[in-house]
């Protein structure tokens, strides 16, 4: 949904399409053609897409190392500069949604059932082939947790801080379109409203939907290992269809019914099942050593996260962070135009500093 040039939004509750040609025929013709080639030469493609992947991570992890430490720095310096107290939307604007709202719907768009999976996972899997310390000990448990917190911390929250508030700021304070090229207005002009702003936005969307796809297939495994595990149901590609049948399904209808009456509600429903599992765990587990444990491992982290999150793997020869941290880095990138986009649309009226905290 885009937003006015007076800064007014459209009416909530309306189910419409506002299909540009170009970005939607021509995204849906490439994303046809890639699911297609994908299910007609399986194993071909398979290999093909492994090359170009370990490729890019191989010759190109450098490079998005740095670019995402640059992106968390740039977005420090907003919070705490001169421009944060700038309001989206004007300095008249009110927020549409609580606080409380808000920050469900961020929360759920932003890491949802990826960080209910490898919040837990992703511990495991380094304590038990840590890349910096001996596996399996005292100290591979804290190293663990340490990366766990860089792949889905500060970094992570960077990229989608910077794509959303680049977004909502021309959308709501310019008066352009709510779309990933108006981001580049500053560097093309007028001349996004033409093939070069066609060429970003279908970049975007192909680029998003395969995040989606990452996402939604990895969650749909973990729902389909649980389910097997509670009640039988086996583990098959025909069950995890019908997962992301009905997944997709549920999300469409939260979409047709708007904001305020389908993501909102969803959303503060998942802020509540995650805090009934938060509780759960906290009083039903070792209390006392998961509170004495966050408090140690946060410190841990902001103390260490200048050698993590410069760390490149030059000395050693291993392919350990390629099929981690920079796997993960192009998951938040590819990611970030679809949750950066709702983001912005979420948070009209809300001031930079506290867009960004």
């Amino acid at each position: 949904m885009e937003s006015k040039n007076n800064g007014e939004q459209e009416p909530e509750g309306w189910f419409h399409f506002d299909v540009h040609p170009w970005v939607f025929f021509v995204s849906s013709g490439l994303i046809i053609f890639f699911v297609a080639l994908t299910l007609v030469f399986q194993n071909r493609v398979d290999d093909l897409f492994s090359t170009v992947q370990g490729a890019i991570a191989t010759y190109g992890g450098w490079f998005f190392v740095w670019t995402m430490n640059i992106i968390l720095i740039f977005v420090v310096s907003l919070l705490f500069g001169r421009f944060g107290d700038i309001r989206i939307g004007g300095s008249d604007a009110v927020p549409e949604f609580s606080t409380l709202a808000w920050f469900s719907m961020l929360f759920s768009a932003g890491m949802g059932i990826g960080l209910l999976f490898y919040g837990v996972a992703e511990p495991m899997f380094h304590f038990v082939a840590s890349p910096l310390a001996e596996p399996g000990t005292a100290e591979a448990a804290r190293v663990a947790l340490d990366i766990t917190f860089l792949h889905w911390g500060l970094h992570a929250w960077g990229i989608y801080a910077l794509v959303g508030l680049s977004l909502a700021f021309f959308a709501f304070n310019k008066g352009l379109p709510l779309s990933i090229r108006s981001v580049f207005y500053p560097i093309f002009g007028e001349r996004i409203h033409g093939p070069i702003g066609n060429t970003i936005d279908i970049l975007a969307t192909v680029a998003t939907l395969f995040g989606v796809a990452t996402s939604l297939g990895l969650g749909v495994q973990q729902v389909n290992a649980g389910l097997s595990h509670l009640f039988g149901i086996p583990q098959s590609t025909t069950v995890q269809v019908v997962l992301i049948t009905g997944i997709t399904g549920l999300a469409a209808w939260s979409v047709v019914k708007g904001l305020d009456a389908g993501i909102k509600r969803l959303s503060q429903l998942n802020i509540v099942f995650a805090g009934a599992l938060l509780l759960f765990v906290l009083l039903l587990g070792p209390t006392l050593f998961i509170m004495k444990a966050l408090l140690e491992n946060i410190g841990f982290y902001l103390q260490n996260l200048p050698q993590l999150a410069t760390w490149n793997e030059t000395y050693e020869a291993t392919d350990w962070q390629k099929a981690w941290t920079v796997f993960y880095w192009g998951w938040w990138i590819s990611w970030s135009p679809f949750v950066g986009m709702f983001i912005a649309r979420v948070s009209y009226g809300r001031r930079i500093s506290e867009f960004i905290k």
